[in-house]
Protein backbone atom coordinates (compact mmCIF):
# COMPACT_ATOMS: atom_id res chain seq x y z
CA UNK A 1 0.00 0.00 0.00
CA UNK A 2 1.17 3.86 -0.36
CA UNK A 3 1.91 5.13 2.68
CA UNK A 4 0.30 8.96 1.94
CA UNK A 5 2.35 10.63 4.63
CA UNK A 6 5.23 10.29 2.42
CA UNK A 7 3.68 11.46 -0.14
CA UNK A 8 5.28 15.09 -1.39
CA UNK A 9 3.34 18.02 -2.77
CA UNK A 10 5.85 17.19 -5.87
CA UNK A 11 3.54 13.55 -6.14
CA UNK A 12 0.11 15.06 -6.51
CA UNK A 13 1.08 18.03 -8.91
CA UNK A 14 2.93 15.89 -11.26
CA UNK A 15 0.11 13.44 -11.42
CA UNK A 16 -2.73 16.17 -12.06
CA UNK A 17 -0.19 17.39 -14.89
CA UNK A 18 0.20 13.78 -16.44
CA UNK A 19 -3.44 12.90 -15.91
CA UNK A 20 -4.47 16.06 -18.12
CA UNK A 21 -1.89 14.76 -20.68
CA UNK A 22 -2.99 11.34 -21.13
CA UNK A 23 -6.92 12.71 -21.55
CA UNK A 24 -5.67 14.27 -24.02
CA UNK A 25 -3.35 11.91 -25.82
CA UNK A 26 -5.99 9.74 -25.39
CA UNK A 27 -9.34 11.37 -27.01
CA UNK A 28 -7.47 13.86 -29.51
CA UNK A 29 -4.26 12.23 -30.61
CA UNK A 30 -4.36 13.76 -33.72
CA UNK A 31 -3.92 17.45 -32.09
CA UNK A 32 -1.14 16.19 -29.32
CA UNK A 33 0.83 15.55 -32.67
CA UNK A 34 0.13 18.71 -34.05
CA UNK A 35 0.62 21.05 -31.24
CA UNK A 36 3.99 18.87 -29.85
CA UNK A 37 5.68 18.97 -33.33
CA UNK A 38 4.54 22.87 -33.74
CA UNK A 39 6.56 23.39 -30.50
CA UNK A 40 9.14 20.87 -31.26
CA UNK A 41 10.10 22.19 -34.46
CA UNK A 42 10.06 26.08 -32.63
CA UNK A 43 12.70 24.69 -30.14
CA UNK A 44 15.14 22.65 -32.78
CA UNK A 45 15.28 25.95 -35.48
CA UNK A 46 15.36 28.79 -32.83
CA UNK A 47 17.23 27.34 -29.89
CA UNK A 48 19.35 24.57 -31.18
CA UNK A 49 22.57 26.69 -30.30
CA UNK A 50 21.44 26.57 -26.82
CA UNK A 51 21.56 23.00 -27.10
CA UNK A 52 24.84 22.69 -28.89
CA UNK A 53 26.41 25.35 -25.98
CA UNK A 54 24.73 23.85 -23.00
CA UNK A 55 26.04 19.86 -23.55
CA UNK A 56 29.80 21.54 -24.95
CA UNK A 57 29.97 23.44 -21.44
CA UNK A 58 28.62 20.03 -19.18
CA UNK A 59 31.88 18.18 -20.99
CA UNK A 60 34.05 21.21 -19.72
CA UNK A 61 32.29 21.16 -16.09
CA UNK A 62 33.32 17.58 -16.31
CA UNK A 63 36.95 18.17 -17.81
CA UNK A 64 37.66 20.22 -14.82
CA UNK A 65 35.99 18.07 -12.29
CA UNK A 66 38.71 15.60 -13.30
CA UNK A 67 41.62 17.85 -13.65
CA UNK A 68 40.85 20.64 -11.19
CA UNK A 69 41.08 21.34 -7.38
CA UNK A 70 38.20 18.58 -6.00
CA UNK A 71 39.29 15.67 -7.74
CA UNK A 72 39.59 13.95 -4.56
CA UNK A 73 36.79 15.03 -2.59
CA UNK A 74 34.89 11.90 -1.40
CA UNK A 75 31.14 11.72 -2.46
CA UNK A 76 30.16 10.90 1.47
CA UNK A 77 32.29 11.15 4.96
CA UNK A 78 35.93 10.53 4.66
CA UNK A 79 35.82 6.71 5.37
CA UNK A 80 32.93 5.85 3.64
CA UNK A 81 33.97 2.87 1.06
CA UNK A 82 31.75 2.36 -2.20
CA UNK A 83 28.66 0.20 -1.73
CA UNK A 84 29.02 -1.16 -4.94
CA UNK A 85 32.29 -2.98 -6.92
CA UNK A 86 33.35 -1.52 -10.64
CA UNK A 87 31.62 -4.48 -12.56
CA UNK A 88 28.40 -3.65 -10.69
CA UNK A 89 28.69 -0.19 -10.61
CA UNK A 90 29.82 0.24 -14.30
CA UNK A 91 26.65 -2.48 -14.96
CA UNK A 92 24.08 0.27 -13.77
CA UNK A 93 25.72 2.72 -15.63
CA UNK A 94 25.55 0.68 -18.80
CA UNK A 95 22.10 -0.09 -18.26
CA UNK A 96 20.54 3.28 -16.41
CA UNK A 97 22.07 5.43 -19.08
CA UNK A 98 21.81 3.85 -22.72
CA UNK A 99 21.33 0.43 -22.87
CA UNK A 100 18.15 0.06 -24.94
CA UNK A 101 19.34 2.76 -27.27
CA UNK A 102 22.82 0.52 -27.90
CA UNK A 103 20.60 -2.22 -29.41
CA UNK A 104 18.42 -0.24 -31.09
CA UNK A 105 20.76 1.94 -32.85
CA UNK A 106 23.97 -0.36 -33.14
CA UNK A 107 22.76 -1.09 -37.03
CA UNK A 108 19.87 1.03 -37.60
CA UNK A 109 21.91 4.22 -37.00
CA UNK A 110 25.53 3.80 -38.69
CA UNK A 111 23.56 2.38 -41.86
CA UNK A 112 21.05 5.18 -42.20
CA UNK A 113 23.98 7.76 -42.16
CA UNK A 114 25.91 5.94 -44.53
CA UNK A 115 22.28 6.50 -47.07
CA UNK A 116 22.19 10.08 -45.64
CA UNK A 117 25.45 11.64 -44.02
CA UNK A 118 25.85 14.78 -43.12
CA UNK A 119 27.55 16.16 -45.75
CA UNK A 120 29.78 13.18 -47.76
CA UNK A 121 28.64 11.78 -50.85
CA UNK A 122 25.80 8.93 -49.85
CA UNK A 123 26.99 5.42 -50.13
CA UNK A 124 30.57 6.11 -50.77
CA UNK A 125 33.96 5.16 -48.33
CA UNK A 126 33.50 8.60 -46.98
CA UNK A 127 29.98 8.39 -46.44
CA UNK A 128 30.74 5.29 -44.41
CA UNK A 129 33.60 6.94 -42.34
CA UNK A 130 31.81 9.86 -41.75
CA UNK A 131 28.22 7.57 -40.22
CA UNK A 132 30.73 5.88 -37.43
CA UNK A 133 32.36 9.36 -36.43
CA UNK A 134 28.69 10.53 -35.87
CA UNK A 135 27.65 7.80 -34.36
CA UNK A 136 29.84 8.05 -32.05
CA UNK A 137 29.79 11.43 -31.72
CA UNK A 138 26.04 11.04 -30.74
CA UNK A 139 26.64 8.68 -27.98
CA UNK A 140 30.26 9.58 -26.51
CA UNK A 141 31.38 12.19 -24.17
CA UNK A 142 28.31 14.54 -24.68
CA UNK A 143 25.38 12.51 -23.11
CA UNK A 144 27.73 11.20 -20.53
CA UNK A 145 29.20 14.28 -19.27
CA UNK A 146 25.02 15.45 -18.77
CA UNK A 147 24.63 12.53 -16.35
CA UNK A 148 27.85 12.77 -14.76
CA UNK A 149 27.45 16.40 -13.73
CA UNK A 150 23.54 15.77 -12.90
CA UNK A 151 24.44 12.70 -11.08
CA UNK A 152 27.57 14.40 -9.06
CA UNK A 153 25.53 17.23 -8.13
CA UNK A 154 22.83 14.92 -6.25
CA UNK A 155 25.50 12.31 -4.96
CA UNK A 156 27.68 14.79 -3.42
CA UNK A 157 24.22 16.58 -1.38
CA UNK A 158 23.22 13.08 -0.56
CA UNK A 159 26.08 11.44 0.84
CA UNK A 160 28.52 14.21 1.74
CA UNK A 161 26.00 16.20 3.26
CA UNK A 162 23.17 14.80 4.19
CA UNK A 163 20.46 16.19 2.27
CA UNK A 164 17.31 14.70 0.40
CA UNK A 165 17.93 12.90 -2.73
CA UNK A 166 16.28 15.83 -5.02
CA UNK A 167 17.12 17.75 -7.49
CA UNK A 168 16.19 20.80 -5.78
CA UNK A 169 18.63 19.75 -2.97
CA UNK A 170 21.27 20.91 -5.21
CA UNK A 171 20.04 24.51 -5.31
CA UNK A 172 19.98 24.75 -1.63
CA UNK A 173 23.79 27.32 -2.30
CA UNK A 174 21.93 29.87 -4.69
CA UNK A 175 18.42 29.88 -3.69
CA UNK A 176 18.88 28.52 0.02
CA UNK A 177 15.20 27.40 2.18
CA UNK A 178 13.23 28.15 -0.97
CA UNK A 179 13.70 24.61 -2.08
CA UNK A 180 11.41 23.65 0.52
CA UNK A 181 8.70 26.12 -1.00
CA UNK A 182 7.20 26.63 -4.21
CA UNK A 183 10.12 26.76 -6.22
CA UNK A 184 11.85 23.75 -5.09
CA UNK A 185 8.45 21.90 -5.66
CA UNK A 186 8.52 23.40 -9.52
CA UNK A 187 12.26 22.20 -9.91
CA UNK A 188 11.27 18.80 -8.77
CA UNK A 189 8.22 18.76 -10.63
CA UNK A 190 9.85 19.35 -14.32
CA UNK A 191 12.57 16.91 -13.12
CA UNK A 192 9.65 14.10 -12.88
CA UNK A 193 8.55 15.63 -16.12
CA UNK A 194 11.81 15.31 -17.92
CA UNK A 195 11.77 12.15 -16.34
CA UNK A 196 8.56 10.65 -17.27
CA UNK A 197 9.00 11.39 -20.69
CA UNK A 198 13.06 10.14 -20.98
CA UNK A 199 11.86 6.56 -19.73
CA UNK A 200 8.40 6.82 -21.88
CA UNK A 201 10.89 7.20 -25.08
CA UNK A 202 12.83 4.09 -24.03
CA UNK A 203 10.24 1.71 -23.36
CA UNK A 204 8.46 3.09 -26.73
CA UNK A 205 11.85 2.43 -28.33
CA UNK A 206 11.86 -1.10 -26.73
CA UNK A 207 8.12 -2.31 -27.43
CA UNK A 208 8.40 -1.25 -31.13
CA UNK A 209 11.44 -3.36 -31.17
CA UNK A 210 10.12 -5.99 -29.87
CA UNK A 211 7.23 -6.28 -31.57
CA UNK A 212 9.19 -5.80 -35.23
CA UNK A 213 11.78 -8.89 -34.06
CA UNK A 214 8.46 -11.22 -32.84
CA UNK A 215 6.68 -9.99 -36.04
CA UNK A 216 9.88 -10.78 -38.21
CA UNK A 217 10.37 -14.02 -36.92
CA UNK A 218 6.85 -15.48 -36.28
CA UNK A 219 4.70 -15.39 -38.72
CA UNK A 220 1.45 -14.48 -37.70
CA UNK A 221 2.45 -11.81 -35.42
CA UNK A 222 1.47 -8.25 -36.92
CA UNK A 223 4.08 -5.44 -36.21
CA UNK A 224 1.20 -3.01 -35.02
CA UNK A 225 -0.22 -0.61 -32.24
CA UNK A 226 -2.28 -3.84 -30.80
CA UNK A 227 1.30 -5.92 -30.34
CA UNK A 228 2.99 -3.13 -28.73
CA UNK A 229 -0.03 -2.64 -26.08
CA UNK A 230 0.32 -5.91 -25.51
CA UNK A 231 4.27 -5.97 -24.80
CA UNK A 232 3.87 -3.09 -22.79
CA UNK A 233 1.70 -4.52 -20.43
CA UNK A 234 3.96 -7.89 -20.17
CA UNK A 235 6.62 -5.77 -20.08
CA UNK A 236 4.77 -3.86 -17.01
CA UNK A 237 4.10 -6.43 -14.89
CA UNK A 238 7.44 -7.91 -14.93
CA UNK A 239 9.21 -4.92 -13.91
CA UNK A 240 6.85 -4.66 -11.35
CA UNK A 241 7.66 -7.82 -9.98
CA UNK A 242 11.42 -6.61 -10.45
CA UNK A 243 10.87 -3.60 -8.26
CA UNK A 244 9.58 -5.72 -5.55
CA UNK A 245 12.73 -7.15 -4.88
CA UNK A 246 15.22 -3.75 -4.35
CA UNK A 247 17.82 -2.35 -6.03
CA UNK A 248 20.38 -4.91 -4.52
CA UNK A 249 18.32 -7.56 -5.97
CA UNK A 250 16.16 -6.81 -8.81
CA UNK A 251 18.12 -4.15 -10.38
CA UNK A 252 21.24 -5.84 -10.05
CA UNK A 253 21.02 -8.77 -10.96
CA UNK A 254 18.95 -7.77 -14.31
CA UNK A 255 22.08 -5.42 -15.05
CA UNK A 256 24.42 -8.25 -14.68
CA UNK A 257 22.27 -10.05 -17.14
CA UNK A 258 22.16 -7.11 -19.51
CA UNK A 259 25.75 -6.99 -19.69
CA UNK A 260 27.12 -10.83 -19.99
CA UNK A 261 24.24 -10.74 -23.30
CA UNK A 262 25.35 -7.63 -24.34
CA UNK A 263 28.66 -8.46 -24.52
CA UNK A 264 28.08 -12.09 -25.36
CA UNK A 265 26.26 -11.00 -28.55
CA UNK A 266 28.78 -8.94 -29.49
CA UNK A 267 31.79 -11.21 -29.33
CA UNK A 268 29.53 -13.68 -31.68
CA UNK A 269 29.17 -10.89 -34.03
CA UNK A 270 33.05 -9.79 -33.72
CA UNK A 271 33.84 -13.56 -34.39
CA UNK A 272 32.13 -14.41 -37.44
CA UNK A 273 32.42 -10.73 -38.86
CA UNK A 274 35.49 -8.96 -40.21
CA UNK A 275 36.54 -8.79 -36.83
CA UNK A 276 40.38 -6.95 -38.45
CA UNK A 277 38.10 -4.40 -39.96
CA UNK A 278 36.12 -3.92 -36.49
CA UNK A 279 39.45 -3.05 -34.82
CA UNK A 280 40.15 -1.32 -37.53
CA UNK A 281 37.10 0.59 -37.62
CA UNK A 282 37.62 1.32 -33.62
CA UNK A 283 40.78 2.78 -33.88
CA UNK A 284 39.82 4.71 -37.34
CA UNK A 285 36.26 5.93 -35.58
CA UNK A 286 37.90 6.74 -32.35
CA UNK A 287 40.66 9.22 -33.64
CA UNK A 288 38.10 11.05 -35.79
CA UNK A 289 35.63 11.96 -33.73
CA UNK A 290 38.98 13.28 -31.02
CA UNK A 291 39.92 14.96 -33.80
CA UNK A 292 36.93 16.51 -34.87
CA UNK A 293 35.03 16.66 -31.52
CA UNK A 294 35.41 20.91 -31.60
CA UNK A 295 33.58 21.02 -35.06
CA UNK A 296 30.94 18.67 -34.65
CA UNK A 297 30.35 20.17 -30.84
CA UNK A 298 29.87 23.29 -32.56
CA UNK A 299 28.42 23.25 -35.61
CA UNK A 300 24.84 24.41 -36.19
CA UNK A 301 25.05 24.24 -40.44
CA UNK A 302 24.73 28.34 -40.09
CA UNK A 303 26.46 29.04 -43.23
CA UNK A 304 24.90 25.61 -45.24
CA UNK A 305 21.70 26.31 -44.35
CA UNK A 306 20.62 22.54 -44.51
CA UNK A 307 19.23 21.75 -41.12
CA UNK A 308 17.64 18.20 -41.59
CA UNK A 309 20.04 16.26 -39.95
CA UNK A 310 21.08 18.58 -36.77
CA UNK A 311 17.75 18.42 -36.23
CA UNK A 312 16.74 14.81 -37.07
CA UNK A 313 19.91 13.83 -35.28
CA UNK A 314 22.04 15.92 -33.16
CA UNK A 315 19.53 17.95 -31.63
CA UNK A 316 17.07 15.09 -30.93
CA UNK A 317 19.92 13.17 -29.24
CA UNK A 318 21.34 16.03 -27.05
CA UNK A 319 17.21 16.22 -25.65
CA UNK A 320 17.24 13.19 -25.43
CA UNK A 321 20.17 12.98 -22.81
CA UNK A 322 18.82 15.75 -21.26
CA UNK A 323 15.22 14.52 -20.90
CA UNK A 324 17.27 11.11 -19.61
CA UNK A 325 19.50 12.88 -17.29
CA UNK A 326 17.13 13.68 -13.74
CA UNK A 327 16.31 10.01 -13.63
CA UNK A 328 19.95 8.31 -15.02
CA UNK A 329 21.55 10.87 -12.90
CA UNK A 330 19.64 10.29 -9.75
CA UNK A 331 19.91 6.77 -10.20
CA UNK A 332 23.79 6.33 -11.10
CA UNK A 333 23.92 9.14 -7.75
CA UNK A 334 21.86 6.80 -5.81
CA UNK A 335 24.34 3.72 -6.81
CA UNK A 336 27.98 5.79 -6.24
CA UNK A 337 28.50 6.56 -2.77
CA UNK A 338 31.99 6.34 -1.58
CA UNK A 339 33.66 6.96 -4.47
CA UNK A 340 35.98 9.92 -5.05
CA UNK A 341 34.80 12.78 -7.99
CA UNK A 342 37.70 12.28 -10.17
CA UNK A 343 36.69 8.07 -9.61
CA UNK A 344 33.25 9.02 -9.87
CA UNK A 345 33.70 11.50 -13.18
CA UNK A 346 36.11 9.31 -15.30
CA UNK A 347 34.02 6.56 -14.23
CA UNK A 348 30.78 7.60 -15.45
CA UNK A 349 32.24 9.00 -19.14
CA UNK A 350 35.51 7.42 -20.43
CA UNK A 351 34.07 4.21 -19.89
CA UNK A 352 30.92 4.03 -21.13
CA UNK A 353 32.29 6.31 -24.35
CA UNK A 354 34.76 3.08 -25.18
CA UNK A 355 32.31 0.97 -24.48
CA UNK A 356 29.70 2.85 -26.59
CA UNK A 357 33.25 2.79 -29.59
CA UNK A 358 33.90 -0.82 -29.74
CA UNK A 359 29.68 -1.66 -29.55
CA UNK A 360 29.27 0.80 -33.11
CA UNK A 361 32.30 -0.65 -34.59
CA UNK A 362 31.13 -3.89 -34.56
CA UNK A 363 27.81 -4.08 -35.35
CA UNK A 364 28.24 -0.98 -37.61
CA UNK A 365 30.67 -2.13 -39.70
CA UNK A 366 28.79 -6.13 -39.65
CA UNK A 367 25.78 -3.93 -40.46
CA UNK A 368 27.21 -2.19 -43.36
CA UNK A 369 29.18 -4.72 -44.85
CA UNK A 370 25.70 -7.00 -44.56
CA UNK A 371 23.60 -4.11 -46.21
CA UNK A 372 26.28 -4.01 -49.22
CA UNK A 373 26.50 -7.38 -49.84
CA UNK A 374 22.87 -7.98 -49.63
CA UNK A 375 22.21 -4.85 -52.31
CA UNK A 376 21.06 -2.53 -49.66
CA UNK A 377 18.61 -5.05 -48.15
CA UNK A 378 18.80 -3.84 -44.82
CA UNK A 379 18.29 -0.43 -45.71
CA UNK A 380 15.38 -1.04 -47.62
CA UNK A 381 13.46 -2.78 -44.54
CA UNK A 382 14.09 0.31 -42.61
CA UNK A 383 12.46 2.20 -44.91
CA UNK A 384 9.56 -0.20 -45.31
CA UNK A 385 9.37 -1.50 -42.04
CA UNK A 386 10.89 1.18 -39.82
CA UNK A 387 13.98 1.35 -38.08
CA UNK A 388 13.26 -1.12 -35.28
CA UNK A 389 13.68 -3.76 -38.07
CA UNK A 390 17.67 -2.94 -38.87
CA UNK A 391 18.90 -5.40 -36.00
CA UNK A 392 16.61 -8.30 -37.19
CA UNK A 393 17.43 -8.25 -40.73
CA UNK A 394 20.82 -8.07 -39.73
CA UNK A 395 20.92 -10.45 -37.12
CA UNK A 396 18.49 -13.18 -39.38
CA UNK A 397 21.62 -13.63 -42.00
CA UNK A 398 23.63 -15.17 -39.37
CA UNK A 399 24.07 -18.39 -38.15
CA UNK A 400 21.85 -19.64 -35.75
CA UNK A 401 19.72 -17.04 -36.83
CA UNK A 402 16.64 -18.41 -34.23
CA UNK A 403 18.52 -18.30 -31.49
CA UNK A 404 20.57 -15.17 -31.55
CA UNK A 405 17.41 -13.56 -32.50
CA UNK A 406 15.85 -15.37 -30.11
CA UNK A 407 19.14 -13.75 -27.48
CA UNK A 408 18.38 -10.23 -28.91
CA UNK A 409 14.47 -9.82 -27.95
CA UNK A 410 15.42 -11.25 -24.56
CA UNK A 411 18.33 -8.34 -24.34
CA UNK A 412 16.04 -6.03 -25.79
CA UNK A 413 13.41 -7.35 -22.59
CA UNK A 414 16.05 -6.87 -19.90
CA UNK A 415 16.82 -3.81 -20.86
CA UNK A 416 13.40 -2.42 -21.22
CA UNK A 417 12.28 -4.37 -17.73
CA UNK A 418 15.89 -2.84 -16.05
CA UNK A 419 14.69 0.74 -17.38
CA UNK A 420 11.48 0.74 -16.14
CA UNK A 421 12.11 -0.83 -12.98
CA UNK A 422 14.93 1.83 -12.16
CA UNK A 423 12.93 4.89 -13.47
CA UNK A 424 9.57 3.91 -11.27
CA UNK A 425 12.62 3.76 -8.49
CA UNK A 426 14.22 7.20 -9.78
CA UNK A 427 10.21 8.88 -9.61
CA UNK A 428 9.28 7.08 -6.12
CA UNK A 429 12.55 8.98 -4.60
CA UNK A 430 11.42 12.14 -6.01
CA UNK A 431 8.15 12.08 -5.21
CA UNK A 432 8.53 10.77 -1.40
CA UNK A 433 11.00 13.62 -0.49
CA UNK A 434 14.30 12.01 -1.81
CA UNK A 435 13.70 8.30 0.45
CA UNK A 436 16.56 5.89 -0.95
CA UNK A 437 14.27 3.11 -0.09
CA UNK A 438 10.61 4.54 -1.80
CA UNK A 439 7.44 2.35 -0.54
CA UNK A 440 6.63 -0.48 -2.79
CA UNK A 441 2.75 1.11 -3.82
CA UNK A 442 4.53 4.50 -4.98
CA UNK A 443 6.61 2.49 -7.66
CA UNK A 444 3.52 0.46 -8.66
CA UNK A 445 1.59 3.72 -9.07
CA UNK A 446 4.73 5.27 -11.27
CA UNK A 447 5.03 1.57 -13.18
CA UNK A 448 0.95 2.23 -14.48
CA UNK A 449 1.37 5.99 -15.07
CA UNK A 450 5.05 5.03 -17.33
CA UNK A 451 3.39 2.10 -19.49
CA UNK A 452 0.00 4.90 -20.31
CA UNK A 453 2.05 7.95 -20.88
CA UNK A 454 4.08 5.22 -23.45
CA UNK A 455 0.85 3.37 -24.48
CA UNK A 456 -0.87 7.21 -25.33
CA UNK A 457 2.09 8.25 -27.24
CA UNK A 458 2.34 5.49 -28.98
CA UNK A 459 -1.29 5.75 -29.84
CA UNK A 460 -1.53 9.44 -30.96
CA UNK A 461 1.76 9.75 -33.11
CA UNK A 462 4.27 6.47 -32.49
CA UNK A 463 7.79 7.09 -31.54
CA UNK A 464 7.62 10.84 -33.28
CA UNK A 465 5.31 11.87 -30.27
CA UNK A 466 7.44 10.50 -27.86
CA UNK A 467 10.55 12.10 -29.30
CA UNK A 468 8.87 15.39 -29.60
CA UNK A 469 7.08 15.31 -26.23
CA UNK A 470 10.99 14.54 -24.30
CA UNK A 471 12.59 17.22 -26.78
CA UNK A 472 10.03 19.88 -25.34
CA UNK A 473 10.19 19.17 -22.18
CA UNK A 474 14.12 18.45 -22.00
CA UNK A 475 14.25 22.67 -22.90
CA UNK A 476 13.62 24.34 -19.42
CA UNK A 477 15.26 21.35 -17.60
CA UNK A 478 18.64 22.71 -19.76
CA UNK A 479 17.95 25.44 -18.16
CA UNK A 480 17.90 24.12 -14.46
CA UNK A 481 20.65 21.97 -15.11
CA UNK A 482 23.17 25.56 -16.05
CA UNK A 483 22.05 26.87 -12.28
CA UNK A 484 22.91 23.42 -11.18
CA UNK A 485 26.15 23.21 -12.30
CA UNK A 486 26.94 26.68 -10.85
CA UNK A 487 25.45 25.91 -7.55
CA UNK A 488 27.88 22.63 -7.32
CA UNK A 489 31.03 24.74 -8.15
CA UNK A 490 30.15 27.47 -5.49
CA UNK A 491 29.55 24.73 -2.85
CA UNK A 492 32.47 22.58 -4.02
CA UNK A 493 34.97 25.97 -3.78
CA UNK A 494 33.49 26.65 -0.57
CA UNK A 495 34.14 23.31 1.25
CA UNK A 496 37.76 22.68 -0.65
CA UNK A 497 38.86 26.57 1.06
CA UNK A 498 37.83 25.11 4.83
CA UNK A 499 39.45 21.32 3.52
CA UNK A 500 42.51 22.97 2.28
CA UNK A 501 42.80 25.37 5.68
CA UNK A 502 42.03 22.66 7.89
CA UNK A 503 45.22 20.71 6.35
CA UNK A 504 47.52 23.70 6.74
CA UNK A 505 46.10 24.24 10.35
CA UNK A 506 47.41 20.27 11.39
CA UNK A 507 50.90 21.12 10.54
CA UNK A 508 51.86 24.75 12.23
CA UNK A 509 52.30 25.33 16.07
CA UNK A 510 49.23 25.33 18.63
CA UNK A 511 48.88 29.17 18.48
CA UNK A 512 48.46 29.34 14.88
CA UNK A 513 46.29 26.60 14.88
CA UNK A 514 43.85 28.28 17.42
CA UNK A 515 43.45 31.00 15.50
CA UNK A 516 42.67 29.03 12.44
CA UNK A 517 40.30 26.86 14.28
CA UNK A 518 37.86 30.43 14.85
CA UNK A 519 38.30 31.59 11.35
CA UNK A 520 37.30 27.98 10.30
CA UNK A 521 34.75 27.84 12.35
CA UNK A 522 33.36 30.57 10.95
CA UNK A 523 33.48 29.68 7.68
CA UNK A 524 32.29 26.19 8.41
CA UNK A 525 29.05 28.01 9.83
CA UNK A 526 28.55 30.29 6.56
CA UNK A 527 29.21 27.48 4.51
CA UNK A 528 26.75 25.20 5.92
CA UNK A 529 23.98 27.98 5.99
CA UNK A 530 23.90 27.59 2.45
CA UNK A 531 23.83 23.73 1.83
CA UNK A 532 20.27 21.92 2.21
CA UNK A 533 19.15 21.62 5.76
CA UNK A 534 19.76 17.29 6.73
CA UNK A 535 17.40 14.70 6.13
CA UNK A 536 16.33 13.81 9.37
CA UNK A 537 13.28 11.73 8.14
CA UNK A 538 15.70 9.37 6.39
CA UNK A 539 19.12 9.80 7.81
CA UNK A 540 19.39 6.08 9.26
CA UNK A 541 18.86 4.91 5.51
CA UNK A 542 22.83 5.99 5.47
Amino acid sequence: MIKFKTITPVFWVSISLILVFLLWGAFFPANVEYILGIIDGFISNTFGWFYMLVTTGFILVALFLIFGPYGKIKLGKPDDKPEYSYFTWFAFLFTAGMGVGLVFYGVTEPVTHYYSPPSAEPETLAAAEQSMQYTLFHWGFHPWSVYAVLALALAYFKFRHRSPALISSAFAPLIGDRTKGGLGIAIDTLAVFATVFGIATSLGLGATQITAGLNFTFEGIPNNFTTNFIVILIITALFMLSATTGINKGIRYLSWTNVILAIGLMVFVFILGSSTQMIEAFTTTLGNYIQNLPSMTLGTNAFEGDREFLNAWTLFYWAWWIGWSPFVGTFIARVSRGRTIREFVIGVTAVPVVFSAIWFSIFGVAGLEMDASQGGMIHQLMNELGNEVALFAFLESMPMASIVIGIAVLLISCFFITSADSGTFVLSMLTTGGKLNPNMGIKVVWGIILAAIATVLLWSGGLNALQMAMLITAFPFAVLMIFMCYSLLKALKSEHKILTLEARQRRYDPEFREKQKKEIRKMKEGFEKTLPDVDEENKNEF
